[in-house]
């Protein structure tokens, strides 16, 4: 039996790679708008962020729109991969009986 991705099945990070995976690869999502979907503060958002980077899961670009800092977020091949993988453990799981 396939194994949960411990890094990705916690409830926020979860959700952070499900709307990343919505998009197309090389696609990115502006933190404010993650944090609103999410409905997360800003500093729960940036501790899960920081946790799916640092395992390679996601890249995040900051730069500056209008003078003012902007971040985005993409999820990495191996984030897509991993991703696809926890997704397929959780269904072997449903599927046993």
């Amino acid at each position: 039996m396939m194994e949960l991705n411990e890094t990705i099945h916690q409830p926020v990070r979860l959700r952070i790679m499900a709307v990343l995976m919505t998009l197309d690869a090389g696609d990115e999502v502006d933190f404010t708008y993650l944090r609103d979907l999410l409905q997360v503060s800003d500093g729960n958002l940036g501790a899960h962020l920081r946790k799916l980077e640092e395992a390679g899961y996601i890249a995040v670009n900051k730069t500056f729109v209008e003078r003012k800092p902007r971040t985005y977020i993409a999820a990495t091949d191996a984030g897509r991969k991993v991703f696809k993988e926890h997704v397929a453990a959780l269904e072997a799981i449903l599927k046993s009986k």
